[in-house]
């Protein structure tokens, strides 16, 4: 989809030829960002800090960019069989990012430094203990607060453009799940393809009654048996997931139903709604001038 949307514009006559300005109506791009472009605005982030920091004589190390096929978000339902029968659900995945956080050598950095100079990179990173602070509210009705200073807040203005606006409209929008999820679980459609998942699950030999089930038997085995056999076991009962998944069609179904229940929400939240897509859009955007994507 094209980052703003072309209305077809209205000919004044029968014959063809270049719409005018007043012909064509571009409307923004109000849908909500894919992982991949949202791992893009991240991945600029770190770029913006580490040339913000330095600037201002610091040294900076990005944080790691693994490959798409490692940096996949798993949602409630997955059905890529083919990743699931390489990664399972991803644990060794999980295992390697936190090898990579604890090595994160930003902290053996900051630890070197002097006294003072540490506190000159605290402050020169998010702006340290007196940073201004921004509060938002949730729907639950949660106030969210959030020092903000130094290269962080600099970056997310250049890409976000007003990162109170942007941070007041994502509490909002990235907190609506409580309103509707409960729905989602409870709907006629949705149970009915997870009755169909829970049945192919069960003639496979792996009976649970959800997918959040199978992947809980398979991080307790996993806490208990360290071995390669567990990850085979990992692999295995991940591959029937997602092949129950697909026969399920439970992804399309739990996408369709999940939509419906958020548009239900628009009435009170819409408008944030729509703020945070337009904001992240156009964070987007900016961060692909910024970084390359990940491969």
């Amino acid at each position: 989809m094209a980052t703003l949307a072309v209305v077809a514009a209205v000919m004044a006559s029968g014959c063809g030829g270049a719409p005018t300005t007043r012909e064509v109506t571009r409307v923004p791009d109000l849908r909500p960002l894919t992982d991949v472009e949202q791992l893009r605005i991240g991945d600029a982030v770190q770029r913006l800090i580490k040339q913000c920091l330095n600037r201002r004589g610091f040294t900076y190390w990005e944080a790691a960019r693994p490959s798409l096929e490692k940096s996949r978000t798993l949602g409630y339902v997955a059905d890529d069989v083919g990743w699931a029968r390489k990664h399972g659900y991803g644990s060794r995945i999980s295992a390697e990012e936190d090898r990579v956080r604890l090595a994160n050598p930003n902290l053996v950095y900051r630890k070197a430094l002097s006294e003072g100079r540490r506190k000159a990179y605290d402050e020169a990173l998010d702006g340290g203990s007196r940073a201004p602070e921004i509060t938002a509210q949730t729907p639950g009705g949660a106030t969210v607060r959030r020092q903000m200073g130094g290269c962080v807040a600099e970056a997310e203005r250049k890409l976000y453009g007003d990162p109170e606006a942007w941070f007041r409209a994502d509490k909002i929008a990235s907190n609506l799940q409580p309103l509707y999820v409960p729905r989602v679980m409870k709907d006629k459609q949705f149970v009915a393809a997870l009755t169909v998942w829970s049945t192919c699950m069960e003639h496979a030999g792996h009976p649970y009654k959800d997918p959040g089930a199978a992947r809980q038997a398979a991080r307790e085995r996993a806490l208990r048996d360290a071995s390669g056999r567990s990850f085979a076991a990992e692999r295995r009962l991940a591959v029937a997931d997602a092949t129950c998944a697909r026969a399920a069609s439970l992804t399309a179904i739990g996408k369709k139903r999940e939509a419906y229940y958020v548009n239900a929400l628009r009435g009170r939240y819409g408008d944030a709604l729509d703020a945070s897509h337009r904001i992240q859009r156009q964070a987007f955007v900016r961060a692909a001038d910024i970084v390359g994507p990940r491969v």
